[in-house]
């Protein structure tokens, strides 16, 4: 934890784990390494693209963080 407001920083990483663990790896109970990488591959994609989140105004975490950018690339 360096530089202000670093403690902070931390709850947002802090939170993507936590629905990681409580949406995906605890509810599979993968028996294999290939298929957990590829499951949660999938999450993360979900996670960061298709799925809206309230704390940024119903937004994907992709249409916040690339804005108008991301619209281009997909064209």
């Amino acid at each position: 934890m360096d530089g202000k407001g670093a403690g902070r920083n931390n709850i947002f990483i802090e939170r993507f784990w936590r629905s990681l663990k409580y949406e995906e790896v605890y509810l599979k109970a993968y028996d294999i390494v290939t298929k957990a990488r590829s499951s949660i591959s999938k999450y993360i994609n979900l996670y960061n693209s298709g799925r809206q989140h309230l704390r940024l105004d119903g937004r994907t975490p992709d249409e916040v963080y690339f804005g108008d950018r991301q619209t281009t690339r997909a064209a």
